[in-house]
């Protein structure tokens, strides 16, 4: 479907259902005088002290503090995206979800376009799973037999065989209807510039489908039975696959257990698949890439321990280093990541083979903590009995905490780092908070010189400075003083409250318009959640810039946010300042003459602007 929904609809719907039968379904609740009280879903608890009042229409707990409407439980127990949660919602009701804009050609068009790509790809599994059933797929069978693999494995994980054939699954498409420029644009076929030429990508492989959360194929990854090259291929990026954000075995895991406690991340599909049929049915697999900040952030919304699983050779210490740096900025207080090395020569498929699962998951359990796989790091190479070693060592360690948030594990570390190091942990924490004041410093002329070069205002390097230690990381390049302010107000919708009256300090950049009507949505006083703020926005324009946003963590803690918020307006306010007369009215008239309608306070300033100029010719 296409387009925003309603805000209305939205409203009407939680009007109507029960948010007491919405998480009773899911969470065993017991009446508790006008309220229902439980386990809470949400973190280990012993005591129940999870509310849910039917008179409110709201949860809450008392331990974790996770609390929320129905579409919010849903979001955060189902793990679903919002769009998805009001539909679940609106399905109990047996009602259609409305769209605005669902009438516009354009984006009808693309709707049926992504659902005729998800259709095909699912035409393209059951050919897959048929064929490998059949005479031409005995190979696949010896070899899937030869892994181990049983009958139900097989049927859960959807594993198929793709012909030798080079048209085999493009002629079976190609009889249903199914063009040849949207097989190629999901990944089904190869074009051929040179030769105009198209055929399978998949070609005498065992074929592994790859899932989203709601068990859709998506992609394809296949393997070879042989020896020949590539062992892997995957499918390449398309409209609904991602690679850097999705990971193999995740829908079956979260089918396989309703409240997952941690996962185990490996290299491969047969990995996965091989210890499933152990009764190990955790594992999660990247396709073809590095542990990536999306993926990491996907596992930590499902459960609060990682393991990451390498052979336990120079390039598995290797990727174990990258995991680590990725998973830094991640380890917010409850989370956990844990590092095992296999023995040389090992994978975790022929590690359970030979093991058995017992020992495997013993070997998950004693898995190195990222504190211990942190300090080894810092500690290869290093003579710890020299001042010198020990400089580098915790110069290195520093480094690495510089990019974790502030919490209690950060100051654990700082602690342990202490007594490693021989150095006062007081004397650390100077030297981590000037770390972290010079990289923020940094950070913040990089996204100054971007909208003026002198716009270092005193006022600006004071809310800087005066702020406290949070790392620098960005998706792509730094942002600007105006998206900055757009992340605060998303990230923290009640700072708008801070915000003055008049937009007069909001200049004319790619963000301003973006930033104008996100101010004006929260100041309506409707919106209090990031979520609910994305979906107002959804489908739209706007609502893909904010997603963005939203995906660029924010690692301020919430006591210093406003003081943040404000210093970027004084910032902001230093430069229009610095501006002439002429220079604004040129500004506000282009933006008229380029179609963008002006508000009521810039139409104000443009007429004051006018006589001011008049006068002085």
């Amino acid at each position: 479907m296409a387009g925003q929904i309603p805000q209305r609809f939205i409203d009407d719907l939680l009007g109507r259902v029960d948010v007491v039968e919405v998480v009773g379904e899911r969470v065993q609740l017991k009446k508790a005088g006008r309220n229902y009280s439980g386990l809470c879903p949400f973190h280990q608890e012993k005591t129940p002290s999870f509310t849910v009042s039917a008179d409110k229409q709201f949860y809450h707990c008392f331990g974790c503090g996770a609390n929320g409407n129905a579409l919010r439980f849903l979001m955060e127990y189902d793990k679903l995206p919002f769009p998805e949660a009001v539909e679940q919602l609106a399905g109990r009701l047996g009602i259609e979800v409305p769209r605005e804009g669902a009438d516009d050609p354009r984006a009808q068009q693309r709707e049926k376009k992504r659902k005729e790509g998800v259709n095909l790809l699912e035409l393209a599994a059951s050919f897959y799973r048929e064929r490998l059933k059949m005479q031409e797929g005995q190979s696949a069978q010896r070899y899937l037999s030869g892994r181990g693999l049983t009958d139900e494995v097989i049927k859960t994980y959807g594993i198929g065989y793709a012909p030798s054939g080079w048209e085999a699954l493009k002629q079976h498409l190609s009889e249903r209807g199914i063009g040849e420029p949207v097989q190629v644009e999901y990944g089904l076929l190869i074009h051929r510039e040179d030769t105009g030429r198209t055929y399978d990508r998949f070609r005498d492989r065992v074929m592994f489908p790859i899932r989203d959360l709601r068990g859709r194929t998506i992609a394809f990854g296949g393997r070879v039975m042989g020896d020949d090259q590539p062992k892997y291929l995957n499918s390449p990026e398309t409209p609904v696959f991602h690679k850097g954000r999705e990971l193999y075995g995740l829908y079956e895991a979260r089918q396989a257990s309703s409240k997952l406690e941690q996962l185990v991340m490996v290299e491969g599909y047969m990995d996965v698949v091989a210890l499933a049929q152990f009764g190990i049915h955790n594992a999660v697999a990247t396709l073809g890439t590095a542990t990536t900040e999306d993926h990491l952030t996907r596992l930590f919304r499902l459960v609060s321990r990682v393991v990451f699983c390498f052979d336990g050779d120079r390039a598995g210490r290797q990727a174990a280093s990258r995991a680590l740096e990725t998973a830094l900025p991640q380890m917010i207080d409850g989370r956990e990541a844990r590092f095992l090395f296999l023995p040389e020569g090992d994978d975790p498929d022929t590690l359970v083979r030979r093991e058995g699962t017992q020992a495997f998951q013993d070997r998950v359990t004693c898995a190195m903590p990222l504190s211990e796989f942190l300090f080894e790091q810092a500690a290869q190479g290093r003579d710890l009995n020299t001042v010198e070693g020990r400089e580098r060592f915790a110069s290195q360690v520093l480094e690495a905490l510089n990019k974790v948030p502030d919490g209690m594990l950060k100051s654990l570390l700082l602690e342990s780092l202490a007594q490693r190091s021989g150095l006062a942990q007081e004397q650390l924490k100077v030297l981590l908070e000037k770390r972290a004041q010079v990289s923020q410093h940094h950070a913040s002329q990089r996204q100054a010189e971007q909208v003026e070069p002198d716009s270092a205002s005193s006022a600006m390097q004071g809310a800087v400075l005066a702020a406290p230690a949070h790392s620098s990381r960005s998706r792509s390049q730094a942002l600007s003083p105006v998206g900055r302010i757009v992340q605060l107000l998303l990230h923290e919708p009640n700072l708008v409250t801070s915000l003055p009256d008049h937009l007069e300090w909001l200049p004319e950049d790619d963000d301003a318009p973006l930033c104008r009507e996100l101010i004006a949505l929260l100041k309506a006083g409707r919106y209090r959640s990031p979520q609910v703020v994305l979906a107002h926005f959804q489908g739209s324009q706007q609502g893909q810039a904010l997603a963005v946003f939203a995906k660029r963590e924010l690692l301020i803690p919430k006591a210093d946010r406003e003081a943040e918020l404000n210093g970027w307006v004084e910032h902001l306010q230093h430069v229009q300042r610095q501006r002439s007369p002429q220079e604004e009215y040129t500004a506000l008239l282009a933006q008229e003459r380029a179609g963008q309608k002006l508000d009521k306070e810039q139409r104000q300033r443009l007429a004051s602007l006018v006589m001011e100029l008049a006068q002085r010719q």
